[in-house]
């Protein structure tokens, strides 16, 4: 492995990032709750009247239930009290912690929810990102001039549906690569980070994809991008070539990238990296 990929691992392992090796062309990356916000939440329970309230009534409320160290759990969701600085961190480290990629209030309040609960969830997540800077400034700056951007819906599966775009312009490796494929599940936000060159044929790109990102997790129905409609076209015909089938494009979508998932990625990657 040469000295810049070396150097670019360590960097995403300092922002908490867990890699694993995918192949000979890159890594994958996903995010976990740290450890101590969960024991924070413990703690903080046993200082909050409203739970008291609840543990004193568990009798009356079959929702509720404690564990073994006593911590309150609404069914299988761990319950926050009523502690601002508390769940202030919480939202931010759903919302904006390193490569979470600043997710809507509709994705960000349904990642939560599975496994957090408390009382005004929705309305604090929907305030939390409404008043996020970045993510105003983001969407001003991506607006288009002309036309109409319909919102895309969130994917009902894992890597059914990705967003993609490249950070150029990197120093040259020793295996010559100086630019990063970036690859986005839309519904996790997990994301491959593949080492290239600028000069990749479409063909190649479509023989790296078919080997990092389809051996892994299947083929996706749609595939979101700012590129050039041209590029989508002639990257399908070299997936085409790489399945040995000629049919197979007419069941997947080519989108224009309305969300700005993988922009955030492509722009703290490069911040990351300058």
């Amino acid at each position: 492995m040469c000295m810049v990929e070396e150097e670019i691992i360590r960097d995403l392992e300092r922002l908490g990032i867990e890699l694993y090796v995918s192949g000979h062309h890159g890594y994958w990356a996903s995010l976990r709750i740290e450890p101590d916000l969960i024991s924070w939440i413990k703690e903080a329970q046993k200082e909050d009247s409203e739970i008291w309230t609840i543990v004193e009534n568990l009798n009356k409320q079959v929702e509720f239930r404690l564990d073994d160290d006593n911590a309150l759990w609404q069914h299988t969701r761990l319950v926050v009290p009523n502690d601002a600085s508390l769940r202030e961190a919480l939202l931010t480290e759903a919302h904006s912690s390193p490569f979470l990629v600043h997710p809507g209030s509709t994705k960000m309040y349904h990642d939560l929810k599975q496994y957090f609960w408390w009382s005004g969830m929705k309305r604090d997540v929907a305030t939390f990102v409404a008043r996020c800077l970045i993510c105003q400034q983001v969407k001003i700056e991506h607006q288009r001039a002309s036309g109409l951007l319909q919102q895309l819906d969130i994917p009902v599966w894992k890597w059914n549906e990705i967003s993609m775009d490249f950070v150029t312009c990197l120093p040259q490796t020793q295996r010559r690569h100086d630019a990063i494929w970036v690859i986005v599940d839309r519904l996790t936000k997990s994301a491959h980070f593949l080492p290239i060159r600028k000069d990749y044929s479409v063909s190649r790109l479509a023989e790296i994809f078919q080997q990092e990102i389809v051996r892994l997790h299947g083929t996706p129905s749609a595939i979101v991008s700012d590129r050039d409609p041209r590029f989508a076209s002639r990257f399908w015909k070299g997936l085409q070539k790489a399945w040995g089938s000629p049919d197979r494009r007419s069941e997947r979508a080519y989108y224009s990238d309305t969300g700005g998932h993988v922009t955030f990625m492509c722009i703290r990657v490069d911040r990351q990296l300058g």
